[in-house]
């Protein structure tokens, strides 16, 4: 039995070349010899550490640097001239005791309004436009050039066209039997028309993300749906409405930040903050108490606020948006 187990051993030793006895652990492999890098590879790296490096630095300097300053100095007393003096947190509760505060914020909420009305014109748009219509090209040049153009102007230009003795919507208003207020310079009317404004604003950009989602949706969907019998509202429903659900959320996203920082409008069309301040939003006080009134200390308390406030709705925004499937079932 003995000779015939060492035989054995021999066998698999000779057919594997590991010592059985030893075991398979012992047995090292060999390690492959590093390639030195070449002169070009290394000075390739370089460069490219160099452009890597310069938006860093700028997002540094003029980002992560000015953000944590205005974190300090909303615990101050600064007013943007002399030395800082520390006061802890009493920029914070003037802040929460200050109506304009609230009547701005509230302004600034009401202003989200005209989100999902030009969010829902720029899809029906998009989905006019899909139908291979003559003059489409036109069109979305027509609807795009506001989006290109500078919103001082376009502000300044609907300014002129609110005015209530010889502006253009009401001469248009006149055509119709209708007396037109003066759309700015009236506490009920000057948020509405500010909505109006933005939404023509930014109809072409949502427009054309709608269109090209749109028309990335493969043509065998609504083939499917159309030997099921579908009419056209069941397939905007089905296959449509999910398919730019993507699109959508970027837009709200977008809208929403960008609403929550509307600041040229406000300033150009009603510069002092319209009747009552009906018309200020929340960007535009901060701008005045900083930069008008040199309360540096009281600015940056609100300005971290309202980081705050979007930061929440973003979260809350991106929970929502993890329960929607964009799949077609």
């Amino acid at each position: 039995m003995a000779s015939h187990r060492c035989l054995l051993l021999k066998g698999v030793k000779s057919m594997s070349g590991i010592n059985p006895v030893v075991g398979a652990k012992d047995v090292k492999p060999k390690k492959p010899k590093k390639q030195k890098s070449s002169a070009l590879y290394k000075q390739e790296h370089r460069v490219a550490f160099l452009f890597v490096l310069a938006p860093v630095i700028g997002f540094l300097l003029f980002s992560v640097y000015p953000f944590a300053y205005s974190i300090y100095a909303s615990f101050t007393d600064w007013n943007g001239l002399n030395r800082m003096n520390f006061i802890g947190l009493d920029n914070f509760v003037k802040l929460f005791q200050d109506p304009y505060f609230y009547q701005t914020l509230f302004n600034t909420v009401f202003y989200m309004i005209g989100i999902p009305i030009g969010l829902g014109l720029a899809l029906l748009l998009a989905i006019a436009l899909n139908r291979g219509l003559r003059g489409t090209t036109f069109f979305r040049t027509v609807y795009y050039i506001p989006v290109i153009s500078s919103l001082a102007a376009i502000s300044i230009m609907w300014a002129w066209a609110y005015n209530g003795d010889f502006g253009l919507v009401n001469q248009v208003l006149e055509v119709f039997g209708i007396q037109g207020p003066n759309w700015l310079e009236n506490k009920a009317t000057v948020k509405p028309a500010i909505i109006l404004m933005a939404v023509w604003k930014g109809l072409g950009y949502s427009m054309l993300l709608y269109l090209a989602a749109i028309q990335s949706v493969s043509k065998s969907f609504y083939e499917a749906a159309d030997l099921d019998g579908a009419n056209s509202y069941q397939k905007f429903l089905n296959i449509t409405w999910p398919m730019v659900k993507p699109v959508t959320f970027f837009l709200v996203i977008t809208n929403i930040i960008g609403g929550f920082q509307i600041f040229t409008e406000i300033n150009i069309m009603t510069p002092t903050g319209g009747p009552e301040y009906s018309a200020a939003s929340i960007v535009w006080y901060v701008w005045q108490k900083a930069f008008k009134y040199y309360q540096m200390g009281y600015g940056s308390a609100m300005s971290l606020i309202l980081f705050v406030f979007i930061f929440i709705v973003t979260v809350i925004q991106f929970y929502l948006n993890r329960k929607s499937d964009y799949s077609l079932d």
